[in-house]
């Protein structure tokens, strides 16, 4: 398992993977105190994508891209 670069790139995947296949895709987000790291990582069994950073100002971004995700997850779209 290895970590995405960029949060864009990671956005663009875990929304692709979403799509994919909704019912089996799932996220995880943890936070790491003594290091000051957010981890946000993203599978559906096959696939496994990682994302981490310590930049505070990342967080925003990283709030407005789980309120898009769960927007589609609520959708009846699926």
């Amino acid at each position: 398992m290895t970590y995405l670069k960029s949060l864009e790139e990671f956005e663009k995947a875990a929304e692709r993977l979403y799509l994919q296949n909704p019912m089996k895709a799932r996220y995880n987000i943890s936070y790491r105190h003594n290091k000051g790291l957010v981890c946000l990582k993203m599978t559906d069994d096959v696939t496994c994508l990682q994302y981490k950073t310590e930049n505070q100002q990342e967080l925003r971004k990283l709030e407005i891209f789980l309120n898009n995700l769960m927007r589609h997850m609520a959708s009846n779209e699926n």
